[in-house]
């Protein structure tokens, strides 16, 4: 039980999953401020 993690290698993990994953979270949030930012401006001009 406890040999497993003596047998475990750093780095050896395959983590494509993830970082696809994290990759779209971020090109998610910037495209989502980008929008955000874009609606602020807009309000600003045509309620000032």
């Amino acid at each position: 039980m406890g040999t497993d993690m003596a047998e475990h290698k750093h780095g050896s993990m395959n983590i494509e999953t993830q970082e696809k994953t994290f990759s779209g979270f971020i090109t998610f949030t910037i495209r989502t401020v980008i929008v955000i930012l874009v609606l602020v401006v807009l309000l600003a001009m045509f309620n000032a």
